[in-house]
């Protein structure tokens, strides 16, 4: 499984690597290497199965870890650059610029954005030199997104048949349409255009592609006019283990240090801009006792800090550290609103079902997205899941986020169950498994589990 980031750790690489153990493979997170994370680490196996089916056997379950390579050549320093300051979506330390280097910088940001258009996407190139030639052969290789599908489908020309026998088979797993994301809209039609057939070619010369909803699916194949259905797999949660969550039960609000009548507005995943947190913030403001508790990362964490610190939002405003997936819906089920305040300001945008807002589902804590996100607008409407914001104006995210904290008022837990209710019956992540487990079988038909036979390894 090819993942263009540390993997530190990528839901979705552990739902889908745990999908793929639990059918005997032995599963490698090829990831990129990262300061302060090591080298190899290996990941808990699945626990549930799919649908209709009991606990897989532990002596039918392959293992699992991550592996971090260093990118090399040429473009390993303009990767390194770009992870520091967050522009290649690695996290880093922010780097630390004179004024003269700031100023030759910006003399050269239309030659720097100029190679970051036509090499795209250059940030990776690096890892790709590395995974060229250290990546085992694999009789599957998972794709996680447009920054690894190229270096997935050179190893599977490189080395046709897998370690098991079976002819190696590449999967694309579209978790968004690169060219059609926020960045992409501020690149001239013409480059975009040649970005457009770039991703599509390396799209559809996968033996398969999945991704993350039935919108962005029928949107890609608009796009993409793929040889096969592209199948949908959403994000959503593993099942949950019970004991896991209620031992995190207690834990925001404490490390957040709020009195129990504050109300916990919380926010998941990466911080940086178009996100909508700065509205976010006015917006909880003008909602009585209550507080923002983000839990993210990214090159936007500096100035989240720093709003902590601001007098404005004491004790209105807190910044923590990510949650390990694993032990997410225990600290998601102390919020007593889950907000996305992302604006639709791409056709990306406007399909996204990210995974925190799966995940506040299968806590049972409503959610409030605003209007024009219109598969999660859908589901709220459809569902009861929560309220939609009429735009991101503070004041429109405060009247939607009053309106989910006087209906829990009125009627107490009765709301939050139906909502993880919901989640289980129709946002499962068994059921996607399922799905994920017979097109694997599908594609690589020899694959079976390592204790088929006395002397059988697991496929790769």
């Amino acid at each position: 499984m090819l993942v263009g980031g540390p993997a530190a750790p990528y839901s979705r690489s552990l739902r889908i690597s745990r999908a793929l153990a639990a059918e005997g493979y032995a599963v490698e997170i090829a990831a990129i290497a990262a300061a302060d994370l090591p080298d190899r680490e290996t990941v808990p196996g699945p626990t549930v199965g799919s649908v209709g089916e009991p606990a897989p056997d532990p002596a039918a379950i392959g293992p699992i870890e991550i592996r971090r390579y260093r990118p090399s050549g040429p473009w390993a320093l303009v990767g390194a650059s770009e992870a520091a300051t967050g522009a290649s979506g690695v996290p880093g330390r922010p780097a630390r610029h004179g004024s003269l280097r700031r100023l030759a910088r910006t003399a050269a940001s239309p030659l720097l954005a100029l190679r970051r258009w036509l090499f795209w996407p250059h940030a990776v190139r690096g890892w790709w030199a590395t995974l060229a030639r250290e990546l085992a052969p694999a009789d599957l290789y998972h794709a996680c997104g447009a920054l690894a599908i190229a270096p997935a489908l050179a190893a599977r020309d490189a080395h046709p048949q897998g370690p098991s026998g079976a002819r190696a088979r590449v999967i694309h797993d579209a978790v968004d349409h690169a060219a059609a994301s926020n960045e992409a809209q501020a690149i001239p039609r013409p480059i975009r255009r040649l970005l457009e057939r770039r991703e599509a070619g390396w799209a559809t010369a996968a033996d398969a592609i999945v991704t993350v909803n039935d919108e962005l699916a029928a949107s890609l194949t608009a796009a993409w006019r793929p040889p096969a259905r592209i199948l949908s797999v959403p994000n959503y949660p593993e099942t949950p283990d019970r004991a896991i969550v209620d031992s995190q039960r207690g834990r925001l609000r404490q490390l957040a240090r709020l009195g129990p009548g504050m109300r916990i507005v919380l926010y998941l995943g990466r911080l940086g801009p178009g996100l909508g947190l700065a509205e976010a913030a006015e917006a909880v403001l003008q909602v009585p006792n209550a507080a923002l508790v983000l839990l993210g990362f990214g090159r936007g964490l500096e100035e989240s800090r720093a709003r902590d610190r601001d007098p404005r939002f004491a004790g209105r405003h807190v910044t923590l550290p990510p949650v390990h997936p694993d032990e997410l819906l225990g600290w998601t089920a102390d919020a007593d609103a889950a907000l996305i305040a992302a604006p639709p300001i791409s056709p990306n945008r406007r399909l996204s079902t990210p995974n925190k807002f799966w995940e506040a589902l299968a806590a049972g804590t409503p959610v409030v997205v605003v209007r024009g996100v219109d598969v999660m607008e859908r589901l709220v409407r459809e569902y009861d899941l929560g309220a939609v914001a009429e735009s991101t104006e503070p004041t429109q995210l405060a009247k939607a986020l009053i309106a989910v904290l006087g209906r829990l008022d009125r009627e107490g837990r009765g709301w939050r169950e139906r909502i993880a209710q919901t989640s289980r019956e129709r946002f499962g992540w068994p059921a996607a498994a399922t799905a994920y487990r017979s097109l694997v079988r599908s594609l690589v038909p020899a694959a079976g589990p390592p204790n088929d036979g006395p002397d059988s390894p697991a496929p790769r």
